[in-house]
C-alpha cells in the first residue's frame, strides 16, 4: 500500500466496526463522525451486522453499509467488494481481529487508500484465559498484518506497549491517540435528575459500564457495602450486560436492595453524571477509560482502580483523582469515603477533560488519516 492518499479523490472515511451495540469504541466513532461531517468529510459506517442501539445516534449524512457477515472471516469478501466499488480515501478499523480483516481486505482490493487500525484494549489481558492456541493466532495475525497498515493507533501508552509486545513491531511505530470522551459543561451541574434518582436525598456514587466480568462490579458492591450506613449513599451501576442476574443476586445477598440501583443502558448518560457526587471505576483492566473523562468533564471527583492502563494516564498518576490497587476492597471503600467528603475543584477537573475533547482528538485522527491534505490545508 502506498503511504500517500489520493488528494483528488473524495475525502471519504470508511469506519469498520462489528456493529453499533453500545460500547466505548462504537460510541467514540459516532461522536467522531459527527465532527468529521461538520468539517466536510464523508463518512460510511461499514458494519459486519447492521444492528445496535447506537444506529439511532448516527449523525445526519452518515451512510451505513451492511456487510451481512456472521463472523469476522466472512467479512473479508464483502469488505473487499465495498472497497473496490466505493474507493474510500481511508479505511479506519477498530479492534482485533477486525483490524486484521481490514488489512487483508484492503490488500486484496488493491486500492490506493490509507489503512488506519486502532486497538482499544490491552489484548494480552482481554484474551488471557483463551489458551495457548488463541494467543499464538493473536500474535501471528498481528505480526503478519499490522506492519502493512499505514497508521497503527493505540488509545493509551499501555495499550501501545502491549501491542508492540504482541506483534513484534517496534513501539515507536504505534501512535497514541486518546479517546475523545469529553463534552465539558459550564455553569451549574444542578439539572432535573433521572426519575430513578428523584427521591434520593443522600450522596450518589455512579459507575457506567457494561455488566461484564472485567468491570468487576462484585468488587465495587463489596466496597460499597463497607461504607457507613449513616451516609445514606446510593450506588448506581449504569449499564447492561450478561452478568445482570449475577449482580442482582449479589445485591440481594448483601441486603443492598434499594441502595444499589441497576437502571440499565442509557444513550444519554449526562443527567446521571450531573446528579452524581462521585464517580467510581472498579475495572480489572482498561484500554483507556472513557467514562473517567466523562466524569471529569462534569467536574465530578473520581476514584478508580489503578488498573492497566488508561486510568493512571488520564488522572496523571493521581493528580486528578484517586487511584487504588486492583483488588484492595478496604482501600477502595476508604477512597470513596474520602471522595464524598472532598470539596471538589471542579474547574480543575474540567480543564483536564478538555485534553480529551472531540475537536482536539478529531484533529489528531485527521492528521493521521490525511497527512498530506492536512499539511496542505495548514500551509
Amino acid at each position: 500500500m502506498t503511504d500517500k492518499a489520493d488528494i483528488t479523490a473524495p475525502l471519504r472515511i470508511a469506519v469498520l466496526l462489528p456493529d453499533l451495540r453500545p460500547g466505548g469504541a462504537e460510541r467514540m466513532r459516532v461522536n467522531m463522525a459527527r465532527e468529521w461531517i461538520s468539517r466536510g468529510y464523508q463518512v460510511d459506517f461499514v458494519l459486519l451486522r447492521q444492528e445496535g442501539e447506537l444506529l439511532s445516534s448516527l449523525p445526519e449524512g452518515v451512510r451505513t453499509v451492511n456487510l451481512g457477515a456472521a463472523h469476522y472471516r466472512a467479512a473479508i469478501g464483502p469488505l473487499r467488494a465495498y472497497l473496490k466499488l466505493e474507493k474510500p480515501a481511508v479505511l479506519l478499523a477498530a479492534m482485533w481481529p477486525l483490524t486484521v480483516v481490514s488489512v487483508v481486505s484492503a490488500r486484496l482490493a488493491r486500492n490506493n487508500m490509507r489503512i488506519v487500525i486502532s486497538d482499544h484494549s490491552i489484548l494480552s489481558e482481554s484474551y488471557k484465559g483463551w489458551g495457548l492456541l488463541h494467543r499464538m493466532v493473536l500474535r501471528a495475525s498481528m505480526a503478519a498484518t499490522y506492519r502493512f497498515a499505514n497508521v497503527r493507533i493505540a488509545v493509551s501508552k499501555g495499550v501501545a506497549a502491549d501491542l508492540s509486545s504482541l506483534s513484534g513491531i517496534p513501539r515507536d511505530m504505534f501512535r497514541v491517540i486518546y479517546n475523545p470522551a469529553a463534552t465539558v459543561t459550564s455553569g451549574s451541574r444542578s439539572v432535573v435528575p433521572p426519575p430513578e434518582l428523584e427521591e434520593i436525598t443522600g450522596p450518589v456514587i455512579l459507575t457506567v459500564g457494561t455488566l461484564k466480568a472485567v468491570k468487576n462490579h462484585a468488587f465495587l458492591i463489596e466496597a460499597f457495602s463497607r461504607l457507613p450506613t449513616k451516609l445514606n449513599a446510593t450506588l448506581c451501576i449504569l449499564g447492561e450486560g450478561q452478568l445482570r442476574s449475577e449482580i442482582e443476586k449479589i445485591v440481594e445477598s448483601k441486603g443492598l436492595i434499594g441502595r444499589v440501583l441497576l437502571p440499565g443502558f442509557r444513550t444519554d448518560t449526562t443527567p446521571w453524571y450531573r446528579r452524581a457526587d462521585i464517580f467510581v471505576l472498579s475495572s480489572r483492566h482498561e484500554g483507556f477509560g472513557n467514562v473517567i473523562v466523562e466524569a471529569l468533564a462534569q467536574g465530578i471527583p473520581v476514584v478508580s482502580t489503578d488498573c492497566p492502563s488508561g486510568p493512571r494516564e488520564i488522572l496523571c498518576d493521581g493528580k486528578y483523582g484517586r487511584l487504588v490497587p486492583v483488588g484492595d476492597v478496604d482501600a477502595f471503600a476508604s477512597a470513596m469515603l474520602a471522595g464524598l467528603k472532598e470539596v471538589s475543584g471542579s474547574e480543575i477537573l474540567k480543564e483536564r477533560a478538555r485534553d480529551f475533547s472531540v475537536g482536539k482528538i478529531a484533529d489528531e485522527y485527521l492528521d493521521a488519516m490525511f497527512p498530506h491534505c492536512r499539511a496542505r490545508d495548514s500551509a
